[in-house]
């Protein structure tokens, strides 16, 4: 898969993720094994690909093809790591929120449009 189809599919993950914390209410039992085990079946693909998103991008950066900071890419993937148990846990505000989402959709629209 190439880069540009993985950024393609984390967008899409984010705007699924953004629906879940918008639908869902948060679990009753922050500590509900099944819940938990629900949250991490459902996450885990994403954790990868967003893994090997982030090494593709920074392999990219390196060469000069894009004009991110390696930093930007590291943050992008920390913050979609947040808004992955965010979404589920619904325990941030939603501005705070919001703002996550943004900053992780203007990576990867500025990623598409310089591939």
């Amino acid at each position: 898969m190439d880069l540009k189809s993985k950024t393609k599919q984390l967008k899409q993950h984010l705007n699924n993720l953004k629906e879940i914390y918008e639908s869902n209410n948060p679990p009753k039992d922050r500590k509900d094994k099944q819940f938990f085990r629900m949250v991490k079946e459902e996450t885990s693909p994403i954790y990868q690909l967003l893994g090997l998103w982030e090494e593709a991008v920074l392999e990219v950066v390196k060469e000069r093809k894009v004009n991110l900071h390696p930093q930007q890419v590291t943050s992008t993937r920390e913050n979609m790591e947040l808004l992955l148990m965010h979404s589920y846990y619904i325990d941030v505000k939603r501005k705070r929120y919001m703002e996550l989402n943004n900053s992780i959709h203007y990576i990867f629209d500025q990623l598409l449009r310089e591939l």
